[in-house]
């Protein structure tokens, strides 16, 4: 008799600790409690790293530690620290992930996508409304949301880092962590029903260009088989003094960028740089160390040279930018100060290019604001498309999201095109149904978008029924999905414009072209 009581008792705790409820989830570190939302599972705030405060700051992430009982995770965690003000707040403690789940079990091996935002790698969060991922995952996929460090705190490279280092590199502390948080996937998205086996980066801007970036990285290998980079791409050659397009510093100059900081602060080691509190320190761009470098190590080299190579993790891409991205990043208001501009950054190759991205006699028109553009995003994914088709195995998929309003002559918004970042609401189908200003026409787009960027998560292609075929693009067959006012398929936006930019970075990759830059 006693010996069935204590049967009895011990089923009870056995099923008290070990049977879940269906929006608890354990994980390597503990049980997480999120959230079901009209049918989906929800989990935000997990932890996928330790906090990199402390000893901790310029550090690459650790990993992070095991709890007790139940955890919630029911809120978004505060956004890296940084210059601005995310919805979620900011907080040096900030290597959290999000989850949301149409799986109703761990079995079902659901494809994963993983989004990494943007925001210049100095701002941004994934607690953003638009960055919701509801949408994304009722077309059939698990969507994860990385957090990483930005800003100065996420990319500072310094002599004393550096000799701390057993690699003796120091800066790129932010793609650290998103290697970190791919890693943390790789051990963990099977119990949320995603399959580990089939995950698909995704990310805009300086979220795309990590997508880039991580392509590029012996310390990704393997985990992830698909890339999605929406203006993203960093295939221009290391500058002292960087432009867009040309972001990356090598470490030696990272460093030294890093000693001038410091100086900045007062600080006369890093030490003291640690005991400085978050928000006394200075943040964001146009002061260095806020942006990836080629260190050697996560980024072993320029990543022109690494896929001539064919030094690259080789998946599918899907891979483009946006219309009008000169829009966001052009300064120059009159031809004078263009023609200005163009020269000081291009040298000799000025006035080639000042013919193929020309200025009218009183306007900068989209002619000449496409040089901006093509400078960051297009040649960048231009590149890519043709270095992959020619070197790798798998599929290339390019597109050129061109989605809004002809605007009459008499608007001020005359001959504009699509902005910087106008593509993430569409991908997220997080279109506001309320203003007028939104069209049926883009509810088409974003429903096509959705589906073609599940559709690359689950097959490694983005084709299916009900959504216009998309080739693989080749040097062969240059063929681009446009999105404009509908999906169709046209030629490579820019193209011979596009060449006579690629002889200026031809030029930059040579002796003389690097010596130039100095």
């Amino acid at each position: 008799m006693k010996t069935l009581l204590y049967s009895i008792a011990f089923a009870l705790i056995t099923n008290t600790c070990f049977s879940l409820a269906p929006e608890q989830v354990k994980v390597k570190q503990g049980i997480v409690q999120g959230t079901i939302e009209d049918g989906l599972r929800v989990f935000k705030g997990i932890p996928f790293a330790a906090p990199p405060v402390g000893e901790l700051r310029w550090k690459a992430p650790q990993p992070a530690a095991k709890w007790e009982g139940v955890k919630q995770t029911t809120e978004y965690a505060p956004a890296p620290f940084q210059g601005g003000n995310p919805p979620s707040g900011k907080s040096e403690d900030c290597l959290y992930l999000n989850i949301w789940t149409p799986a109703k079990s761990a079995n079902e091996k659901v494809p994963v996508l993983v989004w990494i935002f943007g925001g210049g790698f100095s701002f941004g969060s994934t607690s953003e409304p638009v960055h919701n991922g509801e949408h994304l995952a009722r077309k059939g996929v698990v969507l994860v949301s990385i957090a990483y460090r930005v800003g100065q705190l996420g990319f500072l490279a310094h002599p004393e880092l550096s000799a701390e280092n057993s690699n003796n590199v120091s800066g790129n502390y932010g793609l650290l962590d998103q290697i970190a948080g791919l890693k943390w996937i790789q051990d963990n998205i099977a119990a949320f029903g995603g399959d580990p086996n089939k995950v698909t980066i995704f990310g805009e801007s300086a979220g795309g260009i990590s997508v880039s970036m991580l392509c590029a990285s012996p310390l990704a290998k393997g985990l992830f088989h698909g890339a999605i980079s929406q203006s993203g791409g960093s295939f221009g050659p290391t500058r002292a003094v960087t432009f867009p397009g040309e972001n990356m510093k090598t470490l030696l100059q990272a460093e030294q960028a890093g000693i001038e900081y410091a100086q900045r602060v007062g600080a006369t080691s890093i030490a003291d740089l640690r005991k400085i509190e978050a928000d006394k320190l200075p943040m964001g761009m146009g002061m260095g160390g806020a942006w990836p470098i080629v260190d050697g190590y996560v980024i072993p080299d320029d990543q022109h040279k690494l896929y001539e190579a064919g030094k690259y993790n080789d998946v599918p891409v899907l891979i483009g930018y946006n219309s009008d991205e000169g829009a966001s990043f052009s300064r120059e208001k009159t031809p004078e100060e263009y023609i200005e501009g163009v020269k000081a950054r291009y040298g000799k190759f000025a006035e080639d290019l000042i013919k193929a991205y020309p200025a009218t006699e009183k306007t900068v028109p989209k002619t000449a604001r496409d040089l901006a553009r093509d400078a960051a995003f297009g040649w960048q994914t231009w590149s890519w498309a043709r270095l992959q088709s020619q070197t790798g195995k798998s599929k290339v998929f390019y597109y050129y999201f061109d989605q809004h309003p002809e605007y009459p002559e008499d608007s001020p918004r005359y001959g504009y095109g699509s902005p910087h970042g106008q593509d993430v609401a569409y991908v997220f189908m997080h279109l506001d149904a309320a203003n007028p200003q939104t069209t049926k026409s883009d509810f088409e787009i974003s429903e096509a978008m959705g589906t073609y960027w599940t559709n690359f998560a689950k097959y490694g292609h983005p084709n299916s029924e009900g959504v216009p075929e998309w080739p693989a693009f080749s040097d062969v067959n240059p063929e681009v999905m446009y999105f404009g006012q509908k999906p169709y398929l046209g030629p490579v936006p820019s193209a011979e414009s596009l060449k006579v930019l690629d002889a200026y970075f031809e030029w930059r990759r040579s002796p003389e072209g690097a010596e130039w830059a100095k």
